[in-house]
């Protein structure tokens, strides 16, 4: 019975740990299931403005393009060029819908917290912040992001795609199995990581600062907020490319 009752304790307490959480956060009740709120409401948000522009843009398309559709045009141009460095000619056309979402998304999400003032909606529990600012987006993307490399590498090699985990020995087998797995964690912390950093600096600096030296802090988060969209969209294009390497 002390053994039983030793074992129960500590289940009891591994519970507790695991149910640390930092900060408070809005959950929505659905059954027996609970949502994270904060993430779903940003989200949608941003994907309104993304949905908002891509119909403002293509209203009135014109053969010769002007002001909005111009920039839209601009835009998908810069992504289809990245996605072809990436990937090659022959095989970028079927991806740039994908990384351009990738994109898309991650560059609104981060710019919505550098500009928009999330903290004056009030929640019952906690706040919103930008959707990149919590890891549940990071990771989401990050594995969107393996599921693609994953599926382009099998569909261009079939089974055959696992042969590489062997080459160009077998000894090397851990760390090709290892390497995928840190593919996605290196995705999704970098970028988690540096919006919360961004966030938080500029946080502190306005509280303590409130005028003038916050502003250029602001305009390097716009800045760096930029590079992070860049960065992920082109390693999620590089690591399409490398899955599918050899069949252009």
């Amino acid at each position: 019975m002390d053994t039983e009752q030793l074992l129960t304790n500590k289940m009891n307490n591994f519970y507790r740990i695991s149910s640390v959480e930092v900060g408070q956060h809005f959950y929505w009740q659905i059954g027996d299931f609970q949502i994270h709120a904060q993430v779903l409401i940003t989200s949608w948000i941003v994907i309104a403005i993304l949905l908002g522009l891509a119909i403002i843009a293509v209203r009135d398309s014109q053969i010769i393009p002007t002001g909005s559709q111009n920039f839209v045009e601009y835009v998908l141009e810069f992504i289809r060029d990245l996605t072809r460095t990436q990937i090659g000619e022959e095989e970028y056309r079927p991806w740039v819908p994908f990384i351009g979402t990738l994109f898309s998304f991650i560059f609104v999400s981060n710019w919505s917290g550098a500009l928009f003032p999330w903290k004056i909606i009030q929640l019952p529990h906690g706040e919103l912040a930008a959707p990149t600012n919590d890891i549940n987006t990071t990771v989401a993307l990050a594995l969107l992001t393996s599921i693609a490399y994953f599926y382009a590498g099998l569909r261009k090699k079939g089974l055959n795609y696992f042969s590489k985990y062997i080459q160009p020995t077998p000894v090397l087998l851990p760390i090709n199995i290892l390497e995928d797995f840190t593919k996605p964690l290196s995705l999704s912390f970098r970028l988690f990581g540096n919006i919360l950093a961004d966030e938080l600096v500029v946080s502190v600096l306005v509280s303590l600062v409130p005028l003038v030296i916050p502003i250029p802090m602001i305009l390097l988060g716009l800045f760096t907020s930029a590079i992070q969209a860049l960065i992920f969209a082109t390693l999620a294009a590089a690591y399409i490319g490398e899955s599918i390497e050899g069949h252009h």
